[in-house]
């Protein structure tokens, strides 16, 4: 098992992940009767968009000796109404000032494209990627 998740109550879980114990909250918005107090199901699931990206990034960072250390992702999640549904996922990936040759930056972002979660999405939910180099 990876997690176990508990309905608390007030649309609310808390998910706690096995191996290491630690927990997250999460509530369905306040457009969806929630308290939206904290990420909903579907931000999460926006949110690990960006973060796959930039863990394969990083791993790529690594093993090619580069350094992204600082680099962030911002992202927007768009939904539809019916079925309500994620349709769009906004990931803007900002790297911090640094001088990457043009290879660098081609390898960079064929990692981020081809993380783990942007292959596991549905084909329906557009990814709307852009990178910017500071």
């Amino acid at each position: 098992m990876t997690s176990k998740i508990t309905y608390t109550q007030n649309l609310r879980t808390e998910a706690t992940h096995l191996d290491s114990g630690i927990s997250i909250i999460t509530d369905a918005p306040k457009d969806n009767q929630g308290l939206g107090q904290a990420f909903s199901p579907t931000d999460l699931l926006a949110t690990s968009l960006g973060s796959c990206m930039l863990t394969i990034m990083g791993l790529n960072a690594r093993t090619n000796e580069m350094n992204i250390d600082g680099t962030e992702a911002e992202i927007t999640k768009i939904m539809a109404a019916y079925p309500r549904r994620v349709v769009e996922i906004v990931v803007k990936i900002k790297f911090p000032d640094r001088k990457y040759s043009n290879q660098e930056m081609k390898m960079l972002e064929i990692a981020a494209l081809n993380c783990p979660v942007a292959k596991s999405l549905h084909p329906d939910i557009k990814q709307n990627v852009s990178f910017i180099w500071t």
